[in-house]
């Protein structure tokens, strides 16, 4: 008997289909939060990246990792974290273990590191990162921190974040203890009654100073950014904060949770991509604050007006070109996938493929409500899978980060970076702009003239 099924569908593994759902398509019972399928060379990255690019961009910390020199190259201006003064953060350190070291211990060439490091550079605080190996051998990362942090009267932090104890995710949970031993720890005298922290912007072609600009239109005071464009000292008084805003979920919500429970910071989850969750970001911003500033919400209304009047038209212009082309999306949280479908909509475009790297089962929920039928929801997938699936939905436009871009142009279809590595900013209602400028370039480029057509049909298997 012949059947046509998709050719995604020929080329899952079966450990591996948990993870992917379509919509409408059954009941969503998406497995997520799991560790990646041994042998199917995953896009996730480990625990050390996730703690890695939620606290490099505090900018006036140092940073040390203590492992082999290979750990360190996941370092020195990967995230293209913008700083407005110092850029400690941007140079690159480790303790560089060799085998004598694994063998006898690290722990006084860290704390040697550590001496030298802070001498030379008299860093705010230092995190020290732990990588695979040093949970290894077991040397403690808790004792030369505090000996080095009591001698040289700064924090002296350390990052639990060894690489095989789980998923990226379990880095943000590290990365967030770390932070939370400096939350806390300076006055808060000066702060006034409006005021917010953005956590989970790391301020890529310096985004955050976008937004920061909407709240000081509004009359709302930023206390601290976590972590983009951050600073220690800010970090430690941002208990004093009314709000706190979180962008990115999956990195900072345990401290936004660990900051509920101790000190009765409410928070709400925002988003800085496209029109709708640009512009409602802020309203519920100016909700929040109504009882104690009145004008808070026309002021914040006036100020969407005046950004949309100047944006629409230049929207509508590149929609012509853009109206009916197909996109996939895959992201590291998911939080960005629901910006960037709503995103896509106002340009006409349809989303038929959307996944992420540290997606929930809320995640997925949400993105199931959202997307249209038929639509593949994929978790923590491999670049066979999304060659497979990119083939099958007939894909015009891929989004992703570096790791996806081989996957795009291998198959002959246009790429944009929407990872932590790109150098335009892609938040707020400019940014809205920058992306569909740079949707445009790439979706409508003549080179797409030259490439065989990409393979749309099912493929035949027989069975029995």
């Amino acid at each position: 008997m012949k059947e046509a099924i998709g050719l995604s569908e020929a080329t899952i593994l079966d450990e591996r289909k948990r993870q992917v759902h379509r919509t409408g398509q059954g009941e969503l019972d998406l497995a997520c939060n799991t560790d990646s399928l041994a042998g199917a060379v995953s896009q996730r990255a480990c625990v050390f990246c996730g703690s890695r690019v939620v606290l490099y961009p505090i900018a006036d910390a140092l940073h040390l990792v203590h492992g082999p020199i290979g750990c360190a190259v996941y370092t020195w201006d990967i995230r293209g974290a913008l700083s407005s003064g110092p850029e400690l953060h941007r140079l690159s350190f480790s303790t560089d273990l060799k085998e004598k070291d694994v063998i006898f211990g690290g722990e006084k060439k860290l704390e040697a590191a550590l001496n030298e490091l802070i001498d030379r550079h008299q860093p705010k605080a230092a995190f020290v990162y732990s990588t695979c190996i040093v949970g290894l051998i077991g040397d403690d990362l808790e004792a030369v921190c505090r000996r080095v942090g009591e001698a040289k009267g700064i924090p002296v932090l350390p990052v639990q974040s060894e690489g095989f104890k789980g998923n990226k995710r379990e880095g943000y949970k590290a990365a967030c203890n770390a932070m939370w031993k400096l939350v806390g720890t300076a006055p808060i005298d000066d702060i006034p009654p409006l005021s917010v922290n953005i956590l989970g912007d790391f301020n890529l072609a310096g985004e955050i100073w976008m937004v920061r600009e909407y709240f000081q239109r509004m009359g709302v005071n930023v206390v601290a950014n976590v972590t983009g464009d951050g600073r220690v000292h800010d970090i430690r008084r941002s208990h004093g904060a009314k709000l706190n805003l979180v962008q990115c979920s999956g990195a900072t919500m345990d401290l936004a949770k660990m900051m509920k429970d101790e000190y009765g910071i409410p928070f709400i989850r925002v988003s800085y991509l496209g029109i709708e969750d640009m512009a409602d970001s802020l309203y519920q911003v100016a909700d929040f604050f109504q009882d104690q500033d009145p004008t808070i919400v026309e002021r914040t209304a006036e100020l969407v007006r005046s950004e949309l009047s100047q944006l629409m038209p230049k929207l509508a212009e590149l929609r012509k070109d853009l109206e009916g082309k197909r996109v996939a999306i895959y992201v590291g949280g998911a939080f960005k996938a629901f910006s960037l479908l709503k995103a896509f909509r106002h340009l006409g475009m349809q989303v038929v493929l959307v996944g992420s790297q540290t997606g929930t089962k809320e995640d997925y929920e949400e993105l199931e409500r959202i997307t249209d039928p038929g639509t593949i929801i994929v978790d923590d997938a491999n670049p066979l899978e999304l060659s497979a699936f990119i083939k099958e939905k007939g894909v015009d436009l891929f989004v992703g980060g570096v790791k996806e871009r081989p996957i795009a142009y291998k198959l002959g279809l246009g790429f944009c970076d929407h990872n932590h590595e790109r150098k335009i900013a892609l938040a707020g209602f400019e940014g809205m702009y920058n992306f569909a400028k740079e949707v445009h370039l790439s979706a409508t480029s003549p080179v797409w003239r030259f490439v065989p057509r990409r393979e749309q049909t099912p493929l035949e298997v027989t069975h029995g």
